[in-house]
């Protein structure tokens, strides 16, 4: 009864804190605007069912998927038997369902284990790679201090889950009356020669409670973690931009305002009055970008698909999303603090440095956008601050003047067709 107790409570303060993370990520996306992705519904099903659940674009590095496949797939699979930790912490048994399921129990246990260990290979390959694989993506300065740890950490923490939870499948092989037969149970039963019933006993309930608690300190540690993504990757793919990918969106305060020039008897359909054109700070940006941010797997393929990073710019697509993230949890923590996402955390030289190619929205595995963010700061800069470089100041005038960039004159522009 008083395991039960220490379980239920456990358990409890677990949800809770987790729940209580939760209720901080929706004030950190309430903190921006709503966004109108509603439309396409069956198009967004299809979107997030290729991408987040069937891991669509991860097949341009072979290897990488492979292994990421093993993790992703161990980590939906291995926590479907937390079911039969809550029914036995909670009624005080343990293998409530072995009974009951027979030999589908002992062909699914035996599934969970083999599955167990080769995520604790696909960990091991993850973290030599990341030591000793030499990709100049996993040493960028972007990912100094603690993105670099929390990597670490998670693939650490995915090994001592799947060890616990064979250590203790093993040492109930080891009993004189273990009711373990399982493939890789009994492989490692073994290990545990010579020791005392008493102490097997102690080694099978220390993992289970170990394991047990691993998992409530790792579903804590996600909201905190790059790592997160292993559930926001759904809704953010259900939100991901369906239009071309060169499509600049119009401005619905300038389609308003030109409106009403065009015809003095327009009427828009909202008299609200923007705050700003284009995005200066976290509140002026999109939902969507916030939860996109949340969403990054600081992998850093959008960066070392980056021309400009590639030649050498400031400009590091992941980078944004890491610091527009940061931005939020700045605001969440010290509402009165008075820096904004541009200047302070991201400078007028990485915006202006990007090309618009998309290279990074292509390469993203869960279709993170963060052009969408550099494009909504470069119209603030032009529209609220006439910031724009000399070049492009040059250019815009061009085209208004003579309708075209060049510095031509429209009714010279085709004398050269009537040259000898």
């Amino acid at each position: 009864m008083i395991g039960q107790l220490l379980f239920v409570l456990a358990l409890a303060a677990g949800a809770g804190l987790f729940a209580k993370q939760i209720v901080r990520l929706r004030k950190g996306l309430a903190l921006a605007r709503k966004t109108d992705r509603y439309d396409q519904k069956s198009e967004r099903w299809k979107t997030m069912a290729r991408v987040a659940l069937g891991q669509g674009k991860m097949g341009a590095r072979p290897l990488a998927a492979f292994f990421h496949l093993i993790v992703y797939v161990g980590f939906v699979l291995i926590n479907l038997e937390v079911l039969e930790i809550l029914l036995d912490g909670i009624t005080g048994q343990h293998r409530i369902l072995q009974a009951p399921l027979g030999g589908l129990y002992t062909a699914a246990i035996n599934f969970f284990e083999i599955l167990g260990v080769l995520v604790i290979v696909a960990c091991v390959v993850f973290l030599l790679r990341r030591w000793f694989g030499g990709i100049a993506r996993f040493t960028h300065s972007d990912l100094t201090g603690w993105p670099q740890q929390d990597a670490a950490i998670i693939l650490y923490t995915e090994i001592v889950l799947m060890a616990a939870l064979l250590i203790m499948n093993a040492a109930e092989a080891a009993l004189p009356d273990g009711h373990a037969p399982f493939v890789v149970a009994q492989a490692l039963a073994p290990l545990f020669a010579g020791f005392s019933p008493e102490a097997l006993h102690l080694w099978m309930e220390g993992a289970w409670w170990f394991h047990f608690i691993g998992i409530l300190a790792f579903l804590n540690y996600l909201p905190k973690s790059k790592h997160f993504h292993i559930i926001l990757a759904f809704p953010n793919t259900w939100y991901s931009k369906l239009s071309a990918r060169g499509r600049i969106p119009a401005m619905a305060s300038v389609t308003r305002e030109i409106k009403a020039m065009l015809d003095p008897s327009y009427v828009p359909d909202s008299a609200e009055v923007p705050a700003r054109f284009g995005a200066k700070d976290i509140e002026d940006l999109h939902f969507i970008n916030v939860l996109n941010a949340y969403s990054c797997t600081e992998c850093g393929r959008c960066t070392s698909e980056c021309p400009a990073n590639q030649t050498g710019k400031l400009l590091s697509p992941r980078k944004i999303m890491m610091v527009t993230r940061d931005r939020v949890e700045q605001l969440l923590t010290t509402p009165e603090n008075s820096d904004t996402l541009l200047d302070h955390w991201i400078s007028r030289e990485e915006l202006w440095a990007c090309t618009t190619c998309n290279a990074c929205v292509e390469a993203c595995p869960l279709n993170i956008d963060p052009l969408d963010i550099i494009q909504q700061m470069r119209q603030y800069l032009v529209m609220e601050e006439s910031a724009a470089p000399a070049s492009l100041n040059t250019m815009m005038n061009n085209v208004e003047n003579n309708g075209a960039p060049w510095a031509y004159p429209q009714a010279d522009r085709a004398l050269w067709t009537t040259e000898n």
